[in-house]
């Protein structure tokens, strides 16, 4: 339910949550369980899941840039979550010291249709990935691991790295490759500042994913190149970015496991979605939700590898902006703004209404 407008405000009063103030109430959020909670929400049909606008362009550098919006619904009724994820990208973007995407998360009111809280969206898109990827290893993944690959070690590498600590803390070794080395000692130094922890900058992929356990890939590339004979034989592979494992690594795959079945399937830009349209395609064994809800069966890389795949749900970024918002209601964080005013005044919440 997003937060209702106080007696004092109207209802074109909307709450702006900047990043630090999103910092600081996710201090309160377990992350994994909404994102686990709102999977469950998914497998059971009690969620709505329109199709993402997709707007492609190239800068003045030629580089690849793209718009993504992505509506989305939870629940039914006023007790549900309604609301829009806008989330844009430039791969030329950290050349110049930025992140690759930025962009905001924003929750209607359910009677309204109102705006009624605009956040900073990139941390919460980066934190929700990260928490798929550690609810997959929960449920998918080896029922004990101590050493994760990762392929790609910028923003999302070190969001993955706290959520890493926090769930798993008995891993201590990270195998790290990134095309920019000064992104890999980042995230070594990081990972290795409290002294029990141990991680190695890699030269290569095939060094870096050598006795991996699991594999988290986590780059910007948009053509297949990690082979099967890289990757052990039953590691768990995180196939986060979409692009990086080659069709041979799904087709022996013990088992594939996806966030929604129809988003994998009807994007062919995908190397997933472009194998489903072919006769001899990889078969993909269920979503997570499903066996969140005890739907399926899970199937864990005992016999052979383990691919989790998932798309990207805007239901799960609406999810913890959900619970994002009743922290800052709770705590006075962030700021209240009437658009509809010639000189609007940014004031903190009220006293939460009991």
């Amino acid at each position: 339910m997003t937060p209702p407008a106080s007696n004092s405000t109207s209802p074109d009063t909307i709450c702006l949550l900047t990043r630090a103030d999103v910092l600081a109430c996710l201090a309160d959020v377990d992350p994994v369980a909404v994102v686990e909670d709102a999977l469950r929400l998914h497998a059971r049909g009690q969620t709505v899941l329109p199709a993402e606008a997709y707007l492609p362009w190239e800068n003045s550098r030629s580089a690849y840039c793209r718009s993504l919006a992505m509506p989305g619904a939870l629940g039914t009724g006023p007790d549900g979550v309604i609301g829009l994820k806008v989330i844009n990208a430039a791969v030329s973007n950290p050349e110049s010291g930025l992140a690759r995407a930025g962009g905001f998360t924003a929750l209607f009111d359910y009677e309204t249709g109102r705006p009624r809280v605009l956040a900073e969206g990139a941390l919460i898109s980066a934190l929700r990935t990260a928490a798929y990827t550690i609810a997959s290893l929960r449920h998918l993944g080896p029922a004990e691991f101590t050493t994760v690959a990762f392929i790609g070690c910028g923003n999302l590498g070190l969001v993955h790295a706290d959520l890493l600590r926090r769930y798993f803390p008995e891993v201590r070794d990270l195998r790290l490759f990134d095309l920019r080395p000064q992104a890999a000692r980042n995230l070594e130094q990081k990972w290795t500042a409290d002294g029990n922890r141990k991680a190695t900058v890699c030269t290569s992929v095939p060094e870096a994913l050598a006795g991996a356990e699991v594999v988290i890939t986590l780059t910007t590339v948009s053509e297949p190149y990690i082979e099967s004979d890289w990757l052990d034989e039953r590691a768990f592979i995180a196939h986060v970015s979409l692009d990086d494992i080659r069709a041979e690594v799904f087709a022996g795959a013990a088992a594939i496991y996806v966030d929604d079945v129809s988003l994998v399937e009807d994007n062919p830009r995908r190397i997933l979605g472009a194998l489903l349209g072919d006769r001899a395609a990889p078969s993909i064994t269920g979503t997570l939700g499903e066996v969140l809800c005890g739907a399926l069966e899970a199937v864990r890389p005992t016999d052979g590898r383990v691919v989790s795949n998932p798309f990207g749900m805007s239901i799960l970024d609406l999810a913890l902006l959900q619970r994002v918002t009743q922290v800052a209601q709770a705590n006075s964080a962030g700021f209240l703004i009437d658009l509809t005013t010639d000189t609007p005044a940014a004031t903190a919440w009220p006293a939460a209404e009991h």
